[in-house]
């Protein structure tokens, strides 16, 4: 036996505490009328979950708290608490007792504990459902609903034999699972929208993205472009410079000997007592020479300085020009587009008056062309302003490089006069032998490799000229390229190559570092961190958007088959339930009527047409269709009386419904048993010989369920093990009374 006790404490009729105790496989509640004794059958269907207070016999929840009596003051709450023996693990909980109490409060607040745990009416349902049992059903059978499932139409009827075969816990799966297929079908719906609001954004980044990597693909190429050509550059201006120093050192110091040379031996021909002219003209000579070598070293780095001059220069018009020619570049005064603006506005103010569309499509033509001429016409200018100055600039510095290649000219044309005087001098004092003429040799002799030291010393400032030239671009790029790459990707000290090479190939180089300087100029720089950031993101956000899609259709379709696995169950269980119903129901029909036969059937609703349908609900509402169909399957009852014409419910008696009722309740209870069965005075309507049978009937069912009887039969009582009378004590509260007919027994024999 699975029911061990109920315990009611202001329950209604019940002031004090009263607990009824089933230690028998069939207890009887008896009493007279108004006692309270159906108190106790409302109090299983309130304590298992009971929602509507009406069912219960009130309008609200106070209604069912003891309002006070006599003697006794009115409770400030109802409770009802029944104990279970879980021994055999028919409730899914792991304990061997389990006590369900409800409690309600005079604001109607209910509480609902499972072994004194607070929890929710939701957990009592799911925990009942599980063992078959609920607040109603086929197994709380009261008063005057005997004869319900009779009176049902056949959906009710049919949801009634579901409940009762055990099927609620699979329908309520079917509905939580139609539940979650409906909100993953809006989910699905929801992501799908989110999905299609982020594609075209999504689309824009992506062109921007691929601009970006183009622009890095550039920023790439230029840093491996830069890093070789820098590294070269740095090599070829450290190689030349080292060169230089080493080669003018010791021009400087043979330089150094020979002024002092020099100098030793213009004292020595300044002191010579026989001076003659030759020595003063030589002496001058030298003098001049010496002067005009000085002024036209001076002449050839003022032209190296300004060949340097011109070559930067002509670089920077070189790219200026480059840039001028990219259409990014390309500028629009402000008066030719307001005039352009004029001339589109008065066409569209024509086109609003116009209502011919061939009119309005040539206009549309005419705005294209005016738009397309602009364009055209725009492409091709170029601000040569900063291009003009450059050139004067370059056309300047040239006539200054000329002015100087002429001074050049004529002090070479002096040099050489004073070094055809000097040479036929020194001639005319080699002929002579005197002692002063040692020295003016050796004056000839040092002014003459003194104009070697000094030409090697003038072409190796010439080329210091030109590195300090080439140093000076360097450092300009190495700055650009800093600004435009970043520091990080210049460290190319580390950077090894083959430097024998040409040096018009890394001219090449420079040119093509040029080129792709300008492109990324024209690209905008090379930023778009935030574009490739954002555009992860929402890429990112879309993959995961189509997962969990991928996730919610992968849902939605386990649901369906789960839907559909339930479907097929519940339609199977449901037929073989049926089928066994029908053989219980058989075999009692005839016991309570001496014969015959009964059934259940499942029906489909036949079609029915609109007018019909419109006078059977009186409403006048419009359908779509010419027919309105359920299809909806349902329980019709068949049944045929022994020895009479009877073949439906319709023309059976009171008490021929009654009996047939009762055979089909006892049928469907022992096809499925519950572990507990609540009959409250289902027998008032039978006479002595029916009451002998309904009596034998209940003893039968108790070999499958634990049943509880409100009864006023006698007979009913004879097939208790132990009888409870309720009684209404002076104070207006129910009273218990137990006797136990099996332990009275025990004890006369």
């Amino acid at each position: 036996m699975y029911l061990k006790s109920i315990e009611l404490s202001g329950f209604k009729s019940f002031a004090k505490k009263s607990e009824l105790n089933f230690t028998s496989k069939v207890s009887a509640i008896v009493g007279p009328n108004g006692s309270g004794k159906s108190n106790i059958a409302e109090a299983f269907r309130f304590v298992l979950g009971e929602q509507s207070i009406k069912s219960l016999r009130g309008k609200k929840g106070e209604d069912l708290i003891w309002n006070g009596a006599g003697d006794l003051p009115r409770a400030n709450r109802a409770g009802v608490k029944v104990v279970f023996d879980n021994s055999t693990k028919f409730l899914p909980i792991d304990y061997e007792t389990v006590t369900i109490e409800r409690v309600v409060h005079r604001d109607s607040v209910n509480e609902y504990l499972i072994n004194g745990s607070a929890v929710r009416l939701r957990d009592v349902v799911e925990l009942l459902a599980s063992a078959h049992i609920g607040a109603s059903g086929h197994h709380i059978i009261s008063q005057g609903e005997a004869d319900r499932i009779l009176n049902a139409n056949i959906k009710e009827r049919k949801s009634m034999i579901e409940d009762a075969l055990g099927l609620k816990l699979f329908q309520y799966k079917k509905q939580e699972s139609q539940r979650k297929l409906e909100k993953t079908h809006e989910n699905i719906a929801q992501v799908e929208s989110l999905r299609r609001e982020i594609a075209p954004h999504i689309r824009f980044l992506k062109k921007q993205v691929e601009k970006v990597e183009k622009t890095i693909q550039m920023k790439d190429e230029l840093t491996g472009l830069a890093q070789e050509y820098l590294k070269r550059e740095d090599e070829y201006i450290n190689k030349i410079k080292s060169r230089v120093e080493k080669e003018k050192r010791p021009l400087l110091e043979k330089e150094k000997e020979l002024d002092k040379e020099l100098s030793s031996a213009k004292s020595v021909l300044e002191r010579a007592k026989h001076k003659d002219a030759k020595s003063e003209e030589l002496i001058t000579l030298e003098k001049n020479l010496h002067k005009i070598r000085d002024e036209k070293d001076n002449l050839f780095r003022d032209f190296g300085r300004l060949d340097g001059e011109l070559s930067s220069l002509s670089k920077m018009v070189k790219k200026q020009e480059e840039v001028a020619q990219s259409i990014e570049h390309k500028t629009v005064t402000l008066v030719s587009v307001e005039e352009l603006s004029k001339k589109v506005e008065e066409k569209i103010k024509n086109a609003r008056s116009l209502k011919d569309t061939n009119l309005l499509l040539q206009i549309l033509d005419e705005v294209e062309k005016i738009l397309s001429d602009f364009i055209d016409h725009n492409k091709d200018k170029v601000d040569m302003s900063l291009l003009l100055d450059s050139k004067k600039e370059i056309e300047n510095l040239k006539n200054t490089k000329r002015q100087i290649e002429k001074s050049l000219e004529e002090i070479k044309e002096r040099e050489n006069k004073l070094s055809l005087q000097h040479n036929t001098l020194k001639d005319d004092i080699d002929k002579e032998k005197d002692s002063n003429r040692d020295a003016e040799k050796a004056v000839f002799r040092i002014m003459a490799e003194s104009g070697e030291v000094r030409s090697q010393l003038h072409s190796l400032s010439l080329e210091e000229e030109n590195l300090r030239t080439i140093e000076e671009d360097f450092k300009r790029e190495l700055t650009e390229l800093g600004h435009m790459i970043g520091t990080h990707a210049l460290q190319f000290a580390s950077l090894t190559f083959d430097f024998n090479e040409e040096r018009s190939l890394q001219e090449e180089r420079r040119r093509k570092i040029e080129k792709i300087k300008i492109r990324l100029e024209d690209a905008g720089g090379i930023g778009g961190a935030d574009v490739l950031k954002e555009y992860t993101e929402a890429s990112e956000r879309d993959i995961f958007l189509e997962k969990e899609l991928a996730d919610l259709a992968k849902s939605a379709e386990s649901l369906t088959e789960l839907i559909t696995d339930l479907d097929n169950r519940l339609s199977t269980e449901f037929k073989v339930g049926v089928e066994k119903i029908n053989t219980q129901f058989k075999e009692y029909f005839s016991t309570m009527f001496g014969g015959g036969e009964a059934k259940l059937s499942v029906v489909t609703p036949p079609k029915r047409k609109k007018k019909e349908i419109d006078e059977l609900m009186g409403t006048e509402e419009d359908l779509s269709a010419e027919e309105a169909e359920d299809t909806e399957e349902g329980i019709d009852i068949e049944v045929n009386l022994p020895k009479k014409k009877v073949k439906g419910l319709m023309m059976l008696s009171g008490g021929e419904r009654a009996l047939t009722s009762i055979a089909l309740l006892f049928a469907i209870s022992q096809v499925n048993p519950p572990p507990f069965i609540i009959l409250d005075e289902t027998d008032a309507a039978l006479d002595e010989a029916n009451s002998k049978k309904y009596a034998d009937m209940l003893e039968n069912l108790s070999k499958y369920s634990q049943l509880i009887v409100i009864t006023h039969n006698r007979e009913t009582m004879s097939r208790a093990g132990i009888l409870y009378g309720v009684t209404m004590g002076s104070g207006g509260g129910s009273k218990l009374l137990s006797v136990s007919f099996e332990d009275a027994v025990v004890v006369a024999k």
